[in-house]
């Protein structure tokens, strides 16, 4: 890396979609969406040369098939619950610094930023660059989320966010002016630019002039008081300001946002409309403002029925809550001539993986889970042959949790350690550690007496998961081991992992496996909560010490040394040889119990929905689904025009 790296918004969109600093002067070629007609003819909007930045995001498409569109139509999609709203964020996918498609770092809504020594990281945002409701963005709103957000007790139960934190030590921020702002540290943070580009990003940013009413030191005297009426906490106000300046949960219509679709809708409800913002600041070299399409539309359904209605047309864009599983019914489906069904690669470590529950509430078990030898033994236990030909036809790829081979740092051992079925390895494993004991049925028995029965458990998406656990549950019977299969819905499914109720979870593996050695590694040390295999130690790390429990097994330990030393390290070289020694840690200590991987997941997408690539990557992070592939520049042909 060059002691000072400066990029532009010229590269926002590569390969296929290029974005760039674009001159006022071409103002007069801007072309008015028709969806605001009525509201400029009243007086209630100003025209698009007003509404736009003064350099906005230019985005073309050179080297592809995809082509500039036309405006109009409503894009449908089928979401399994309330909180779902947030995919609205991920797929709309405006960031301060964003992910283009070759995974390379770039201006998004920042009109450039410069990086020293990954210390020091200016941002210069976009002038005349406007809030949903039209009030300018200026670095007022990083003073305001820096000063009277995080570094308020209140507010911030955690304190600074940990992306911020570099060895403990908070940030220096300076506010320049009202158009740049700097964050800087003593040493190297490569946490930060990756969070800001994230599916669920780290805002460094509120709209002050909208949430400061619900804040303590701004809130009006009549609004305070109701806030904190008789009975109420001293602090209660602090709820309000949580509760309606959540960003990324997108259920407030009345907070302004910079995604390219608006909320409209608050919940409970089984639809939800979100609508062009009006001051988005991407355009086409045609002078289109993003979006193209008017209203994205996220109509409720329960997650078991989506693959049914997306196999008959009842949504136009679809890849959450379908698996491979639904590919043979939803491509039969294309005969209707209503969708088709693109066949994208899937970026995860496994496309299934057992997760033993190391911070398990019954000592007993937890016992057992720590031992290494019974996750060996578990694992060597798994029929993945027999799994991969009976659900995947043959085409996935048999193994372990770990990274994709097309990452740089892959090595086959990685894949295979721990994963031959072999029942009389298996079975020796589990007599060293004492489980010689078995019941009349044959299965074995706990070292207090108890059945050795484990409840593996998933969220209730689909039979792929039900199917996989009835093909372990019959390799399992011949180690002496009954496995109870159970389906939760997701949030009930996570609560139940988090309070140590769960004996074994069975989820998707890494969520991002194609890495590079500068990939930050926290998928493999306890870092976070949601990690289902240490949810407490993960707590642990990133609540730093206030919640969660302490790590006390030596391999988890040594994954955080070693992730701090990652943090530390200033050559390529040394951070590639960290991630090595980690994943072989990984690989022997078996963690996470991967399956298969390589499945293809399948996308369905309406015959007139343009510029999806027929070829992309299914990955949360980075990818953020579709949201790499830049949603806003979709478009309906003959769109029919949406109701306003």
């Amino acid at each position: 890396m060059r002691s000072i790296r400066t990029l532009l918004g010229a590269a926002l969109l590569p390969p296929a979609i290029a974005a760039s600093a674009l001159s006022p002067c071409i103002a007069t070629a801007y072309v008015e969406p028709p969806w605001f007609r009525k509201d400029i003819a009243s007086g209630k909007l100003p025209p698009i040369a007003v509404r736009l930045p003064e350099t906005p995001s230019l985005v073309t498409y050179k080297g592809t098939d995809r082509k500039p569109g036309q405006y109009g139509g409503s894009l449908n999609m089928l979401m399994a619950r309330a909180k779902d709203t947030r995919m609205a964020v991920v797929y709309g996918y405006a960031r301060l610094v964003a992910y283009d498609e070759n995974y390379t770092l770039v201006p998004d809504i920042l009109e450039r930023f410069e990086v020293e020594g990954d210390r020091v990281f200016t941002f210069y945002l976009r002038k005349g660059h406007r809030w949903s409701d039209g009030k300018l963005f200026t670095t007022d709103d990083f003073r305001y989320w820096w000063e009277d957000v995080v570094n308020n007790q209140t507010l911030s139960r955690y304190g600074v966010p940990r992306a911020l934190l570099v060895q403990g030590k908070t940030p220096k921020v300076e506010f320049i002016d009202a158009h740049t702002v700097r964050f800087s540290w003593d040493r190297p943070n490569p946490y930060f630019l990756p969070a800001l580009a994230g599916p669920r990003p780290l805002y460094l940013y509120m709209p002050r002039h909208y949430i400061k009413q619900f804040h303590e030191n701004y809130a009006p005297k009549k609004l305070f008081q109701k806030m904190t009426k008789k009975g109420k906490e001293p602090r209660s106000w602090a709820k309000y300001h949580r509760k309606l300046g959540r960003m990324f949960r997108f259920q407030n219509p009345k907070l302004p946002t910079l995604q390219p679709w608006v909320p409209t809708t608050r919940p409970p409800g089984d639809r939800y409309v979100f609508v062009r913002n009006p001051y988005f600041h991407r355009i086409d070299a045609n002078g289109r403002q993003m979006p193209y399409i008017d209203r994205l539309v996220f109509v409720i359904a329960d997650s078991k029925i989506i693959p049914a209605k997306a196999g008959v047309g009842e949504t136009d864009l679809q890849g959450r809550y379908l698996r491979f599983t639904d590919f043979t019914f939803l491509k039969r489906g294309e005969d209707r001539g209503k969708h088709k069904v693109y066949q994208w690669k899937t970026a995860v470590g496994s496309q299934i993986a057992l997760y033993p529950n190391l911070n398990h509430k019954d000592p007993v078990w937890r016992k057992l889970f720590r031992d290494v030898r019974f996750r060996r033994a578990l694992s060597l236990g798994i029929n993945r042959r027999e799994i991969n030909h009976v659900m995947y036809y043959g085409l996935a790829d048999e193994g372990g949790n770990t990274i994709l081979p097309s990452s740089p740092l892959f090595k086959p051992e990685y894949r295979a350690a721990w994963t031959q079925y072999d029942i009389r390895k298996a079975n020796e494993l589990l007599n060293q550690i004492g489980l010689t004991s078995r019941g009349a049925d044959g299965y074995r028995l706990l070292p207090d007496g108890r059945p050795l029965e484990i409840i593996v458990e998933a969220a209730s998406e689909g039979s792929e998961y039900t199917d996989a656990m009835n093909l372990v549950k019959d390799s399992w019977r011949q180690i002496g081991i009954r496995l109870f299969p159970k389906n939760t819905r997701r949030e009930m499914f996570r609560r139940r992992v988090y309070a140590g109720l769960t004996h074994v979870a069975m989820w998707t593996g890494m969520d991002y496996a194609n890495v590079r050695a500068d990939t930050p590694p926290l998928e493999l040390a306890p870092t976070d909560q949601v990690q289902l295999q240490w949810s407490q130690w993960g707590l642990y790390y990133s609540s730093k010490g206030k919640s969660g429990q302490k790590p006390d097994d030596p391999g988890a330990i040594e994954l955080i040394k070693l992730l701090y030393k990652w943090e530390m390290a200033t050559s390529v070289a040394a951070r590639r040889d960290i991630w090595k020694q980690m994943l072989k840690i990984c690989a022997e200590q078996v963690y996470t119990i991967g399956i298969v991987g390589g499945v293809i997941q399948p996308v369905v997408v309406n015959v007139r929905l343009r510029n999806v690539p027929r070829k992309g990557v299914w990955a949360w992070d980075p990818g953020a689904h579709l949201g790499i592939y830049r949603p806003d520049t979709f478009w309906f042909a003959k769109a029919k025009k949406a109701i306003h």
